[in-house]
């Protein structure tokens, strides 16, 4: 999830951009968004609503490439593939599911068997790819996660919207299909051959070759979001979001009728899974791997991106890395914000609120350094929705919405409204983590999964005891209840 934007030749040319940039943008209203946040914590508060005016900000319409938000180093007036998959849970908190549509779209069209099966690493205002990353479909800057990235934010934009387009559009279609086929063996990805790719799959271009000594403005096929290590085979983001990618396809073939393909994706997820959790783990250290070298060596450490994406197996492993991406909560550089955007999402999915809500608080203190990245501000609407409220999508026929209340001592109690769920607007309130309030304010009935932490056997729905399921996930154990909502209705669970 590396996207190291502070690079000495980088910043140049982002200083020529934001000069240019500053008398040509479109000057067009941001958005209006009926999200609402509400708590008896000033400062979280605080916190959302500077996040929400800082990312509406950002959103635009009427330029030629249609509906965006800036998703990339302020200033370029473009969104790059890494940045727009990242910001897509805030973006559609804030009612933008539009824009992330439309910019998902653009990506899926551009890909292309004369990039190799890369699509734009980078699209600006002007329906173009970003000048600053592309010269010609021989010259151009491309991560290698990019493709699965976009993928994972489009089947999680699925089920957060029930857009089917993002199923049946023949565009996302062929995206998906060369994405997991063509791409792979192209780029040698698969999981009996990442292992020994070499680098240089390509016939190298003159930027490339510059590439040993750093000055490459145009690299292709960066085998991992870490844009500071030079020649490297893999890295473990790499293996972490083509699983992630993989389990989404296995889903969304099961969807189009092709149960064959469908296995042979979840096969292939498994495949990758085992192969981060035996190879990519380092058992002296207790830690996985981040990195493939040169050398075919497998050398650093890594828990945030198996953490991201969900790799690491449940367990000692997952546990190791929660503690791994502690200690680098603690210590990572204050102006990677690429990273520390999303630490409070992990925090809050694998148990650690506390930790979850001092990044949330420490990202939109005023003043902290490179704040004006957009994934900052869309990074803290998405903490908030999916870590402090605990609001996800569970996967099915039936659209179930379950929430998992994430508050700390510090937060007595917290409200959404007008989230947007498909073709729902709901408002969500927690008292402490023992009640929670859910109300189909519109839209069509729904099935609420009201969770929290801990084991209990009854929830008391509406005061009524009710049998509660138990499960332990991301190493937390949780109890939940399914509860149906039709429009208008409001009922309340709670712990005994």
């Amino acid at each position: 999830m590396r996207r190291y934007a502070i690079r000495i030749p980088r910043i140049l040319l982002m200083l020529s951009v934001l000069i240019s940039a500053a008398s040509s943008r479109a000057q067009t209203a941001a958005p209006e968004s009926q999200l609402q946040f509400s708590s008896s914590d000033q400062q979280l508060v605080n916190a959302f609503n500077w996040a929400r005016k800082q990312a509406l900000a950002y959103a635009f319409a009427g330029d030629p490439v249609g509906l965006w938000y800036e998703a990339a180093l302020p200033g370029r007036d473009a969104f790059c593939m890494r940045d727009v998959s990242h910001q897509s849970m805030g973006a559609q908190a804030l009612g933008l599911s539009a824009y992330t549509y439309d910019m998902l779209h653009h990506f899926a069209a551009g890909i292309s068997a004369s990039r190799d099966w890369c699509s734009y690493w980078e699209i600006n205002r002007e329906n173009q790819p970003a000048p600053v990353d592309y010269a010609n479909d021989g010259a151009f800057w491309y991560n290698l996660p990019a493709n699965f990235d976009v993928l994972d934010a489009s089947y999680r934009m699925y089920l957060w919207t029930g857009d089917i387009r993002y199923i049946n559009d023949p565009v996302f279609d062929n995206f998906y299909d060369r994405t997991m086929n063509e791409y792979v063996k192209r780029w040698s990805l698969a999981p009996n051959a990442i292992m020994t790719r070499q680098r240089w799959l390509l016939p190298m271009t003159a930027e490339e070759i510059r590439e040993e000594h750093g000055q490459s403005r145009f690299r292709r096929g960066i085998p991992g979001y870490n844009e500071e290590e030079i020649g490297y085979v893999a890295g473990v983001d790499l293996l972490a979001v083509e699983y992630a990618a993989d389990r989404d396809y296995a889903a969304i073939e099961r969807m189009r009728g092709d149960d064959a393909a469908s296995k042979n994706a979840a096969d292939q997820a498994a495949a990758i899974k085992t192969l981060v959790n035996t190879k990519w783990w380092n058992a002296t250290a207790n830690s996985f791997y981040s990195t493939l070298n040169a050398q075919h060596q497998l050398t650093g450490h890594d828990a945030l991106d198996v953490l991201y994406w969900g790799v690491a197996d449940a367990g000692p492993k997952t546990e190791a890395a929660v503690k791994g991406l502690l200690a680098e909560v603690q210590h990572h550089p204050p102006c990677a914000v690429e990273e520390a955007s999303h630490y409070a999402e992990i925090l809050y999915r694998y148990g650690e609120p506390a930790a979850g809500y001092s990044v949330i608080l420490d990202l939109a203190s005023p003043g902290h350094c490179r704040q004006e990245y957009p994934e900052v501000s869309y990074s803290e609407i998405g903490a908030i929705t999916a870590g402090v409220m605990g609001v996800s999508i569970v996967p099915g026929l039936e659209k179930q919405v379950e929430t998992l209340p994430g508050l700390t001592t510090k937060t007595a109690w917290a409200e959404i409204r007008n989230l947007s769920i498909g073709r729902n607007l709901v408002a969500i309130r927690h008292e402490g983590i023992h009640q929670s309030t859910f109300t189909n304010l519109s839209g069509p009935a729904l099935i609420w999964r009201a969770a929290f932490p801990g084991i209990h056997r009854e929830l008391l729905v509406d005061g009524k005891q009710t049998e509660a399921h138990t499960e332990k996930r991301s190493g937390i154990d949780v109890s939940w209840v399914q509860v149906p909502l039709g429009a208008g209705h409001t009922v309340q669970v709670s712990t005994p």
